[in-house]
């Protein structure tokens, strides 16, 4: 761009570097013109020159460069000086939107038939010749098809996952029933446990007690085998496991023919306890015998079910919430430890799908002052679907009874592993108070609450929990396959709360060796009564595929 100031003083010239363009040209008058009027004129004209120049190069490398007169570059510089653009692409996005609203508003015609991909889609547009309505409509059509058959397929995996962890696998099945046989046929597997020199261990407060109630024995050995092993002084270990009468002569002939020693073992069916009486327990009575209870726990899952307006994970909170074991006596048996041990001051009890991975001993050394439960809570981690409870999350709080009387942002806790101080327990009405609102909410016909025994529970044991460091017991290995692996190997008890249980096969491939890690000690610590089965537990007319792959499992004669 040049400046051209012709020798006269009369014409001023702005043109193109080629010459061939005149920008501007102005011809003064050809009268006297003052140096001060003339420098004033040059510096407005300084000014405005920058932005000329902008404005120039912008259309050039836009390919204005073609143009050959000062009408062309006008008509191409003059919207951009009046600050007007072209909103051709605004405008199509525009319609585009609109189409999209008026597809949205109406009604998929019945029979419509859909392509089964976007290439089927594409060509049958370009066929058709279909306008853009037709072509959203189409579009609309085809991803609620598809967002259907993935809400069906996610609950037909919930359902199917659901039966999985209801349902007892053959190769634990076929192990109660060969442990039976042994109990009946051979005299090691009936020996009295614990021998009777040791009998006054069992009421011995100096000793470290666990309960535990289950009536799964490959778990109840994965549980008091890793106590054992992770314990600093497994002589001070007394276990008292709890099992109900059909499990009880497998149970006892697991424990009497591989003896944790010098752990001592105790195991006892709730028929041998003179206090579970029908008197005693009414409550519990009516839970596991009431038709309608065992319908909506047993029954059709889906019936009345409104999926439509149902998200999958809630779908599957209302299927853990209906496991037939929240309406066992074995479950609920933790609320009758006072009564159950009278003689002793304080126990550790433990849930039968946890490992436990350090010394355990010191949680008796913990001050609960003057609380009875010493548990984790689980209101104050990150993770929103383990350590994010409030008793919003477990009760109806639309209920007039549950707004009255419970608070939604109070901070839930941990059953699994718990403390309990059960001279300070007999002091209190925790029982009473637990049976009051199983009471009422059957009463309500289960719409005060629908999880298992913890809801009752974070009532009755309401002012009485003393939270202990979470490090101690860590959940959510059985529904979080998320879990944080570096977490769980320092954690002291591992909890596979959830439907993926460790021993069933859709429990997770990376969580299992934590459990099956135990089979494996206990094979090479070996045993009078621990023999290797290769293959697992069969039954008879048992098939290969049927077999429950167990890595180490002691069952045998002597």
């Amino acid at each position: 761009m040049q400046l051209h100031v012709s020798p006269s003083m009369r014409s001023l010239t702005i043109s193109s570097n080629n010459g061939f363009i005149d920008l501007m040209k102005i011809k003064v008058a050809a009268r006297h013109i003052s140096y001060r009027t003339l420098f004033h004129t040059i510096l407005i004209l300084a000014f405005l020159l920058p932005f000329v120049f902008i404005l120039t190069a912008i259309v050039t490398l836009e390919g204005v460069n073609k143009c050959s007169s000062f009408d062309c570059l006008g008509r191409r510089l003059g919207p951009r000086l009046l600050g007007r653009v072209d909103d051709s692409g605004q405008r199509l996005v525009k319609d585009f939107y609109k189409i999209l609203n008026q597809v949205n508003a109406e009604e998929i015609p019945d029979g419509i038939k859909l392509p089964d991909s976007f290439n089927q889609l594409v060509s049958k547009m370009k066929n058709n010749q279909y306008d853009a309505k037709t072509f959203a409509l189409m579009l609309r059509a085809m991803m609620e098809k598809l967002e259907r058959e993935i809400r069906e397929s996610k609950f037909s995996e919930l359902m199917n996952k659901h039966f999985a962890a209801s349902s007892i696998p053959k190769g634990l099945y076929c192990l109660s029933l060969r442990l039976t046989d042994e109990y009946s046929s051979n005299a090691h597997a009936r020996r009295q446990l614990p021998s009777p020199e040791l009998l006054p261990v069992l009421s011995n407060n100096s000793y470290h007690h666990f309960v535990l109630s289950t009536d799964n024995i490959l778990a109840a050995s994965v549980v008091v085998n890793s106590a054992v092993q992770s314990s600093l002084r497994p002589e001070k270990i007394v276990f008292h496991i709890i099992t109900d009468k059909k499990t009880y002569a497998g149970m006892h002939a697991w424990f009497a023919l591989n003896p944790v020693s010098p752990a001592i073992v105790e195991v006892k069916g709730v028929h041998q306890f003179d206090w579970l009486t029908r008197e005693n327990v009414p409550v519990l009575e009516a839970v596991e015998n009431h038709h309608g209870i065992r319908n909506y726990y047993h029954g059709n899952h889906l019936a009345g079910a409104n999926l439509s307006n149902t998200t999958p994970r809630t779908f599957a909170s209302k299927l853990q919430a209906r496991s037939p074991k929240y309406i066992s006596l074995l479950n609920h048996l933790r609320i009758y430890l006072p009564e159950l041990f009278p003689n002793l001051d304080k126990v550790v009890f433990l849930d039968d799908d946890i490992v436990i991975q350090r010394d355990l001993s010191p949680l008796w050394e913990i001050d609960l002052w003057g609380k009875v439960n010493g548990a984790v809570e689980t209101c104050k981690g990150e993770d929103e679907w383990v350590m994010s409870k409030h008793f919003r999350n477990y009760f109806n709080f639309s209920h007039p009874l549950v707004a009255k009387h419970l608070d939604p942002d109070e901070c839930a806790w941990a059953y699994g592993m718990n403390i309990f101080d059960l001279r300070t327990w007999r002091k209190t009405n925790i029982r009473e108070t637990y049976h009051y609102w199983l009471k009422e909410n059957l009463k309500s016909n289960l719409t005060m609450w629908k999880l298992g025994t913890l809801p009752p529970a974070l009532i009755a044991f309401k002012g009485h929990i003393h939270p202990i460091d979470p490090s101690w017991h860590m959940l959510g290995l059985g529904y979080q396959s998320k879990t944080n692996i570096e977490k769980a190997k320092r954690a002291a008890v591992i909890h596979y709360n959830g439907q993926s249980k460790p021993w069933l096969q859709i429990g997770f491939e990376h969580l299992r060796p934590f459990w099956t890690k135990i089979h494996v000690l206990l094979f090479l610590q070996g045993g009078s009564w621990l023999i290797l089965l290769v293959f697992g537990i069969r039954c008879e007319n048992t098939r290969d595929s049927d077999v429950f792959p167990i890595d180490v499992a002691g069952v045998g004669r002597q």
